[in-house]
């Protein structure tokens, strides 16, 4: 079997160094053939480095954007590129700085080999992160559930088959959400236990602004679902304040107006357009191995 491993990277040379050396040492003894795409997202530093150890990986690219795009656009950008282009059996997006751990690898490789065609998500059991992200983290659970009644428990780190990635590529919403398209396509998803590492090196780029607008990308694809939840909250809320009304009790109807204004902006984002004419923003692609 074939496996592509997708890495989406901005400004992370030495993380993606290590990464690339201890997925080599994790695939050692499997008996697939794994590859590497990486997708560089426009970074403003050098990432291209020497990798001395890559004799178990088959091939290594680099493709090289030119204009930044951010995250979700980049992993969509490098799907269309292994769907259109690459020979394979399943892709494995994957985080470059070290939380997503490459030791799981083998597990998507076990787990594939005996579900042929099924697409299997790592379900996030433990997170290293301090207290206060933790915290953010459940926040963004909670908010995600709460208007979508969908409980999605996993990021990019995943295994898709190849049927999955073509039904994401013909879904406007894998421009704007990863995990939200993935849930919206593919009912029938597997999943392993996902431990979340710690980052190789530097500070982590998610910021408590950014895990926000990160769940309300996610609750964007499932709009409709929110838009009757939130019309049947401000109905039993109206009801429920009527005889006590005043500017302290209207405060959650602002926020939930601000919410669904913030979710139909993201939304917006949702481009199947600029989707189709992703790959016209390569700038080179370079051959490592």
């Amino acid at each position: 079997m074939k496996y592509i491993i997708l890495i989406p990277i901005y400004n992370d040379r030495e993380s993606l160094k290590i990464l690339i050396e201890n997925i080599n040492e994790v695939i050692k003894n499997l008996n697939s053939e794994i590859s590497i795409v990486v997708v560089n997202d426009a970074s403003s530093e050098q990432i291209i480095d020497t990798y001395p150890n890559i004799e178990n990986i088959k091939s290594i690219e680099i493709i090289n954007m030119k204009e930044n795009r951010g995250h979700a656009r980049c992993i969509a950008s490098g799907l269309k590129y292994i769907y259109e282009k690459k020979e394979f059996d399943y892709v494995i997006p994957m985080d470059g700085d070290g939380e997503d751990r490459p030791e799981e690898i083998k597990n998507f490789v076990e787990l594939s080999s005996q579900n042929q065609d099924t697409s299997i998500v790592g379900e996030r059991v433990k997170r290293s992160e301090g207290l206060i992200f933790k915290t953010c983290y459940l926040f963004h659970k909670f908010l995600t559930y709460s208007f979508t009644g969908n409980s999605i428990k996993f990021g990019n780190f995943s295994c898709l088959s190849k049927l999955t990635i073509k039904k994401m590529l013909n879904e406007k919403a894998t421009w704007n959400s990863f995990s939200g398209s993935l849930k919206k396509t593919e009912i029938n998803l597997l999943s392993i236990p996902s431990v979340r590492g710690k980052r190789y090196t530097g500070p982590s780029k998610m910021s408590f602004f950014n895990l926000l607008k990160h769940s309300l990308s996610i609750i964007s694809v499932f709009r409709k679902t929110v838009l009757i939840r939130s019309a049947l909250f401000i109905i039993f809320y109206i009801l429920l304040i009527k005889n006590n009304a005043s500017i302290i009790t209207s405060v959650p109807l602002l926020m939930l107006l601000i919410m669904i204004y913030s979710i139909s902006a993201l939304a917006l984002r949702e481009n199947i357009d600029e989707f189709d004419k992703s790959l016209e923003n390569i700038n080179d692609i370079e051959k490592i191995k």
